[in-house]
């Protein structure tokens, strides 16, 4: 991983990628994988990134992250009309 980590460093410095662009789009990668390992949920993402929830929070409000999970579509409850009937 070290060598792969090495290669990106190498290929962001060609491409004169400035280092603060760097670190926001690694921070918003990693924030965006973490809440999806964990569906969402704040507390548990902020715990496996050792950091506090409102830190998390804020972070995902300025990375700009949909920290939603997708949601499926709810079935119609036995006995409900649907639309169009």
């Amino acid at each position: 991983m070290k060598d792969q980590l090495e290669t990106l460093v190498n290929q962001m410095i060609e491409g004169e990628i400035l280092f603060l662009d760097a670190v926001s789009e690694f921070e918003k990668r990693f924030i965006k994988k973490m809440l999806e390992r964990n569906r969402g949920n704040h507390s548990k993402t902020a715990t496996a990134l050792g950091i506090h929830r409102n830190t998390l929070s804020r972070k995902v409000d300025e990375l700009g992250l949909d920290h939603r999970p997708k949601r499926r579509a709810r079935r119609l409850a036995r006995g409900a009309s649907r639309p169009g009937r």
